[in-house]
């Protein structure tokens, strides 16, 4: 399960929030030279970022195991996506709708690939700035493609984000 979005929205969180093992990240300080170029203006405590991915698994039952691969935010990383994709269940597009400009590149990317995703809207502070319908309307998602609201923080919400995604791509399996 690949878990995308822009620069800043979630996703080592998310990763964090529900892994059963210690994660695996490759996050780097953010330098003055990195700061100049990502927008932080919506993540001012921000002081790292992921370089390459991020790597975690949940046990959804005694058959079936997932792993979790969070991708980087920033689009000069975006070189590693195919590989991060390369045999996905499906996807989970993270979403913070103060920026929604940052997560066109994942959804065009998940439609491109054809591989199953849901659009998790996060829910920064307790609430979002738009409903889902007019992030789906934003986006330009089609009505197949699942959106929720979640929190990254929350290892619920983070389960039931991804649960959307499983039976996404199992309905595919089965069509």
């Amino acid at each position: 399960m690949v878990i995308a979005g822009g620069f800043g929205v979630g996703k080592t969180t998310a990763v964090g929030s529900i892994s059963e093992i210690e994660p695996l990240t490759t996050e780097a300080a953010i330098t003055e030279v990195a700061a100049g170029v990502d927008d932080l203006s919506h993540t001012p405590r921000k002081t790292t970022t992921t370089v390459a991915m991020d790597f975690g698994c949940i046990t959804i039952d005694p058959t079936l195991k997932l792993y979790l691969f969070g991708t980087p935010g920033q689009e000069r990383f975006g070189f590693m996506w195919d590989d991060l994709v390369e045999g996905a269940l499906g996807g989970l597009v993270i979403v913070d709708t103060r920026r929604l400009d940052d997560c066109y590149a994942a959804v065009d990317y998940f439609e491109h690939k054809q591989i199953p995703f849901a659009v998790a809207v996060n829910a920064f502070d307790g609430h979002v700035e738009h409903t889902l319908e007019e992030v789906r309307w934003a986006l330009d998602v089609s009505d197949h493609v699942p959106l929720v609201v979640f929190d990254a923080r929350e290892r619920g919400s983070v389960r039931d984000a991804l649960l959307v995604v499983l039976e996404q791509a199992l309905a595919r399996t089965e069509a």
